[in-house]
């Protein structure tokens, strides 16, 4: 599933390329497929889930040879 991030970017990008076209008929499709792309983006968290790195002890060093 694409995160609320990537599709908050892709729409303001559309939003970007709207404004700077002269076709106003290429301008209100880009105009409708950000809004599509911000109805799929609100519902999601704000923070895109990501696979989460393992957690790792830190127990002092633990892998050290016990010395003298």
């Amino acid at each position: 599933m694409l995160g609320k991030t990537y599709l908050t970017k892709q729409a303001s990008l559309l939003l970007e390329f709207a404004r700077t076209t002269s076709d106003s008929d290429l301008s209100a499709k880009l105009i409708s497929k950000a809004a599509d792309l911000k109805s799929l983006a609100d519902p999601l968290p704000d923070k895109d889930q990501g696979p989460k790195p393992p957690d790792v002890a830190l127990d002092g060093g633990s892998d050290r040879p016990s010395g003298s």
